[in-house]
């Protein structure tokens, strides 16, 4: 089972232009689609569609639209309660696949709302195969939750995804609280290790140098999304590079969260390292290729239009 956590969770909201985005115009959509959404939500969706058991842990009421419609989608889900709203996110979708993100803050989470979180964690950590802490922290929660949380669940594999403050906090906890798998972007990924954004986007080996940093401080393995670039992944074993196979791109939100699935799902069918990160490819390709955050189905994720290969990288863990 994956067990996930999205801890501001979201109405995902898409509106698709027929034209560039023009500021200060008024343009008419083609569509607008609305799901539910947030990192671990999405990876609760991809296990759904590919029939692997998970469990969604978010806060909300039990009776929330949001939970309902996670629901009807067939996945299973542990609301918290806590006060106010779900927060709204609003993705503006240009005809080249160009996407622009309007991010709501979410509401406050309370202390006490945390506190059952955690509990509910860990009672359940033990029957699942990873634990995956995703997306952005709400207003009230540490930067350093996450760090802690990784603390507090020693006996099991933990995957991150995350960024800015949460991301910080988590490396700077490296000692004490390294998970078995982080997922950053190429920008993401610079942000801590002290290398331009840019340069790393572009250029699979120094993403891989620099991922190996985080490595030889503890972290099981680092998955590097590059965009068009395609992605690194770089563990003690060593490092590889694979190549994004052509995609017309409709949506690039959620292909990360694909992306993180894909690399999960190749490790519960024991693949090695390189066949995992072919996987992980394969469906962020599928999912850029999709409208708004729907996710693929495991029909749409084609593995062997992906080519992989071995990066020279030495670690001294």
């Amino acid at each position: 089972m994956i067990l996930t956590l999205t801890a501001n969770p979201s109405h995902d909201r898409t509106i698709a232009l027929a034209d560039p985005l023009r500021r200060g115009s008024v343009q008419r959509a083609t569509s607008v689609t609305s799901q539910p959404g947030g990192k671990g939500v999405n990876i609760s969706r991809a296990c759904v569609a590919a029939g692997v058991p998970t469990l969604a842990v978010l806060p909300a009421p039990d009776d929330d639209p949001f939970v309902h419609e996670l629901t009807a989608l067939g996945v299973a889900c542990c609301p918290v309660d806590q006060p106010g709203s779900l927060r709204v996110n609003l993705t503006i979708s240009e005809p080249d696949g160009t996407t622009t993100k309007l991010n709501s803050p979410g509401p406050r989470m309370t202390e006490e709302t945390r506190a059952t979180i955690v509990q509910e964690l860990r009672s359940r950590a033990a029957e699942s195969d990873w634990v995956v802490l995703a997306g952005s922290l709400p207003p009230g929660a540490p930067p350093e939750w996450y760090a802690e949380l990784v603390a507090t669940l020693p006996d099991s594999r933990v995957a991150v995804d995350t960024s800015d403050a949460p991301l910080v906090a988590l490396v700077e906890r490296l000692e004490v609280a390294a998970p078995a798998l982080m997922k950053p972007n190429g920008h993401e990924l610079a942000s801590l290790t002290g290398h331009d954004g840019d340069r790393l986007e572009a250029d699979p080996t120094a993403a891989a140098h620099a991922a190996g940093e985080l490595v030889r401080r503890g972290v099981g393995a680092v998955l590097v999304t590059l965009g068009e670039h395609g992605a690194v992944l770089v563990d003690a074993e060593g490092a590889w590079h694979a190549a994004a196979p052509p995609t017309t791109v409709v949506s690039t939100v959620g292909a990360g969260d694909s992306s993180l699935f894909g690399y999960l799902l190749a490790t519960l069918e024991e693949r090695a390292p390189a066949d995992r990160l072919a996987l992980a490819v394969a469906y962020g390709s599928a999912a850029a290729g999709l409208p708004g955050t729907t996710v693929p189905r495991p029909s749409e994720v084609d593995p062997s239009r992906v080519e992989v290969s071995r990066l020279d990288l030495t670690l001294e863990v």
